[in-house]
């Protein structure tokens, strides 16, 4: 038995503590509500961030079987308590299903643009990595990378899979670019190891982690 909102406390707690000594945090979750105290810590920091969401659902929703903070609505409670650039932030990978006429719009007015899974297999990863810098800009991103963007082929170790996502070599090739950016945090979420087949699924978020660690030491280095 736990509470939830003493567990967001406690992870935000944390990150603020470790952002005191240290000037990037990547985070290992969890499910993906630890994005919304991760985003608190670090906008305390930078002020509001540009949030690239690598994931097959939009996690916007204003409720998740009826309650207000879950691992579906973290970067609508974000945006509502001012810590998103709604002028900087997309999704990409997504194809999971709507669940209501309003998803997208909402979506949209809480600051998201979106390059759904389809859209990667037309674009490319260069596409991609443009479609990303031309809606970040110099701003700060915080980028979010919930391992179900992947296909199950990639990672079955996941609580929600959906079929159609992305290769492990079309993400790493994307993250890898954030070297670039002006990357202020990151988090990997929702690797359910009891899942997992093979480690699959642990082997793509142990080189997701890698390639954020790159890109945040890269921007380390040039500040």
């Amino acid at each position: 038995p736990f509470s939830i909102d003493e567990a967001i406390g406690a992870v935000e707690r944390g990150a603020r503590a470790l952002l005191e000594r240290a000037p990037f945090v990547l985070t290992l979750g969890g499910d993906h509500t630890v994005a919304l105290p991760m985003l608190r810590a670090v906008s305390a920091v930078h002020g509001p961030v540009a949030v690239v969401h690598f994931d097959a659902h939009l996690d916007t929703w204003d409720t998740y079987f009826g309650a207000a903070y879950t691992h579906g609505t973290p970067f609508r409670r974000a945006s509502e308590e001012g810590l998103l650039d709604r002028t900087g932030c997309l999704h990409a990978g997504i194809r999971g299903p709507l669940y209501t006429e309003a998803d997208l719009t909402e979506d949209s007015e809480l600051g998201f643009q979106v390059v759904s899974a389809p859209e990667v297999e037309h674009l490319g990863v260069t596409g991609l990595i443009e479609r990303i810098a031309a809606r970040v800009g110099e701003r700060p991103v915080y980028v979010s990378v919930d391992i179900d963007v992947l296909d199950p082929a990639h990672a079955p170790g996941t609580g929600t899979p959906e079929a159609g996502g992305l290769t492990s070599r079309e993400l790493l090739a994307t993250l890898r670019s954030f070297a670039a950016f002006n990357l202020v945090g990151a988090d990997i979420v929702e690797v359910a190891p009891a899942y997992d087949h093979a480690q699959i699924t642990g082997i793509a978020a142990a080189h997701v982690g890698y390639e954020l660690l790159s890109a945040l030491a890269a921007r380390k280095a040039s500040s």
